[in-house]
């Protein structure tokens, strides 16, 4: 189950990001808002700079993900007194990279990267989160077997994600160790997936040439267009279409021009649809927002490199 929320104050910070660096005011209007999914509809803007946006959302937003793991060596034995075997299936290198990809909870406002830490890169709680997984077979392994030595907030959300199958007389005594990263590191760093765009779908029916014979109803893979009446007419989902103009391309009327169409589909470029998800790791907001930010920051750094150019 998914929980909505509606927009608020983060729609404001937004436009007041767009406009600080494009010196435009962008009109910004929130269609989908989940746990781990966003769509906005941009006007008033270029897809040059929505580009950046998609980019910097992929490769430099921060979370954190495992780096190290501990594997227990030697015999496991449980309360009752019965000893397991520390193996798995697997080879441990394995079972260390599924762990990598599991999205930690991440506090951007907290967590710093180890290497800038006052720590020195030791490891603390401002750069670092442990976990401990112990498990005795026979069993599936899930990612919510990970439990945090620290705060339970950093507990997993997507707890069944599967890791290994133990068979009985296996175990896994495991600690492992989270740090921050970004996604042009590694792809376990990135937080946010599915980002893209479209333009905004522009769909006109010319009823002068049109003979409402209802082939574009069956060439359209979105479902956009229905008959009313003798009519065809666009549906209020057009949003949905995709641009791929299968629905020009089987409406030529016999006789005509071929640059003549009975439906004209265009992308408006100043208009754009864009949506992204996330691992659960930052919620859409926190990505988007962080993002924001800090691209104006470089925008301003750059900005000040070239006045100082003689």
């Amino acid at each position: 189950m998914v929980r909505k929320r509606k927009a608020g104050a983060e729609v404001e910070e937004f436009k007041q990001f767009f406009y600080r660096s494009t010196g435009e005011i962008m009109d910004l209007e929130v269609r989908e808002s989940t746990d781990t999914k966003l769509t906005l509809l941009i006007s008033e803007t270029t897809p040059y700079f929505i580009n950046t946006i998609r980019r910097y959302l992929i490769s430099s937003v921060p979370k954190m993900a495992i780096e190290d793991v501990e594997f227990h060596l030697g015999p496991i034995r449980d309360e009752g007194g019965k000893e397991y075997e520390s193996i798995s299936p697997l080879f441990d290198e394995i079972i260390s990279h599924r762990l990598g990809l599991i999205p930690i909870p991440t506090d951007l406002e907290l967590f710093g990267y180890r290497d800038q830490c006052v720590c020195k890169g030791e490891g603390c709680p401002n750069c670092t989160i442990m976990f401990t997984l112990n498990k005795k077979g026979p069993c599936t392994v899930y990612s919510g077997d990970l439990e945090p030595l620290s705060d339970a907030k950093y507990a997993i959300k997507e707890d069944l994600i599967p890791i290994v199958k133990l068979s009985d007389h296996q175990a896994l005594l495991i600690y492992a160790t989270a740090i921050l990263g970004v996604g042009s590191e590694h792809a376990k760093w990135q937080a946010v997936s599915g980002v893209g765009y479209k333009y905004y779908p522009k769909i006109e029916i010319d009823p002068k040439i049109c003979d409402s014979g209802g082939t574009c109803i069956e060439s359209c893979p979105r479902n956009i267009f229905e008959m009313d009446g003798k009519k065809v007419v666009v549906k209020d989902n057009f949003e949905d279409c995709t641009l791929c103009n299968a629905c020009v391309d089987v409406c030529e009327p016999a006789g005509q021009d071929k640059n003549v169409k009975a439906v004209k589909v265009e992308g408006d470029p100043t208009k754009i649809l864009f949506r992204f998800e996330t691992d659960t790791s930052l919620t859409p907001r926190d990505a988007l927002i962080f993002t924001t930010k800090a691209l104006e920051d470089k925008f301003n750094e750059f900005k000040n490199a070239v006045s100082k150019l003689k």
